[in-house]
């Protein structure tokens, strides 16, 4: 299990592809998304040298991307850490990626990744995405997310 902690301000994506050119599909992707957001993209190819291939327009979110990614060392997949955006802003982008397979996390919240290690490899079983659940939502509750949605500016008035 690898755990990933996200940093304040920053959302992380989690994923895999298929192919060594995704680190750069995935950075043109993203810059092309939203202006000024700031990321960084850290891929594990799986064949070859089997390096962490890494790009980004941050270079701290582009280290920590290719340090979280090197710790995963699970085929192909990558770690996306994005400033200034939310995953809501780019997965499609991300999934229109000709690469791009999966999508296991999109998220603020920390991560544990649940590897399964073979003599061949390692490969990513499933993640869990932040904490447990402690209830059903109450009317107050209701109105508390509403008001969010609308502060942030995803819903009308």
């Amino acid at each position: 299990m690898v755990k990933i902690e996200v940093p304040e301000d920053c959302n992380v994506i989690l994923g895999v592809a298929h192919f060594i050119k995704a680190v750069e599909d995935l950075y043109e992707a993203l810059v092309n998304a939203v202006p000024n957001i700031r990321f960084g993209v850290g891929f594990c190819e799986s064949s070859g040298p089997c390096l962490v291939r890494h790009e980004g327009n941050d270079e701290e979110l582009r280290r920590l991307a290719a340090k979280k990614a090197y710790e995963v060392a699970c085929g192909h997949s990558f770690v996306i850490f994005l400033k200034n955006a939310y995953p809501i802003n780019v997965l499609d982008k991300i999934k229109n990626v000709p690469e791009v397979c999966t999508i296991y996390a999109a998220t603020a919240n920390p991560l544990e990744v649940i590897i399964a290690e073979t003599e061949q490899g390692r490969g990513i079983v499933s993640v869990i995405d932040g904490l447990k659940s402690k209830g059903i939502e109450t009317e107050e509750d209701i109105k508390a997310r509403k008001e969010f949605l609308r502060k942030i500016g995803y819903k009308l008035g």
